[in-house]
């Protein structure tokens, strides 16, 4: 009922999963990120516990392969799952159960991995595969957006759309960026808009926060709204 992707831009070091679904909320079922660590998605009938379990894992010293063979082992449900990984050497692992709904299953490529199950077709992950592929001038964020428009383009999840959310991580514990969309006809689309939106203030925002480097961050008001202008004038991003 859902297909994602999950990817590191090898030139930020950034990593980041987008995930789009005929199911309310998938956002805060699927995507799992821990910086510097990796990246967990999890799907179908979902279990909620793969994705902080994986993570503990990941963080442990296992890798992508190792910890998906310990999720499903541990599963008597696992026939009826979905997971792909993702670890801090970038290597991939997926498993798709024999129980889930065709159109199903995940394919890998260089620094992506693109997983779904009651898809339209194969071409929704091939698809968004190649598009991600194709898209390396674009930035991480609107990079998996894209790939996952041309997805929905292929048929999508073949009951629909409801929700869909992106998750990127940089250096820092917390996201670069979290946006959900719970409920909407359109759920990519509003997905990109508020991808936009975070561009016009809270991209700028969340460099001056505290982050390692700079453990309390910029706190001056009038310094904050200058360094603001500056970077919206600049266009960084």
């Amino acid at each position: 009922m859902t297909w994602s992707i999950i990817a590191r831009d090898s030139a930020t070091g950034r990593i980041g999963i987008a995930v789009a679904s005929k199911f309310f909320a998938v956002g805060c079922m699927v995507p799992h990120i821990k910086t510097g660590v990796g990246a967990v998605a999890t799907q179908a009938f979902v279990n909620p516990y793969y994705g902080p379990r994986g993570l503990a894992l990941l963080s442990a010293g296992a890798s992508a392969e190792e910890i998906v063979k310990l999720l499903i082992v541990a599963d008597e449900g696992r026939e009826n799952r979905q997971l792909h990984a993702m670890d801090r050497q970038g290597l991939i692992a997926a498993y798709t159960g024999t129980q889930c709904i065709d159109w199903c299953g995940h394919l890998a490529g260089d620094g992506f991995s693109v997983a779904g199950n009651m898809l339209a077709g194969a071409a929704v992950i091939n698809d968004t595969a190649t598009e991600f592929a194709a898209r390396a001038d674009l930035p991480l964020s609107r990079r998996l957006i894209a790939a996952m428009q041309a997805g929905e383009r292929a048929g999508g999840d073949k009951r629909g759309k409801q929700s869909a959310a992106l998750l990127v991580h940089d250096a820092e514990d917390y996201p670069l960026l979290d946006v959900r969309v719970d409920d909407h006809v359109e759920p990519l689309a509003e997905l990109a808009r508020l991808e936009a939106v975070s561009r016009e203030r809270w991209l700028h925002f969340r460099r001056v926060m505290p982050r390692a480097e700079a453990p309390d961050g910029l706190v001056d008001r009038s310094e904050l709204d200058a360094f603001i202008a500056a970077s919206i004038e600049s266009k960084f991003e």
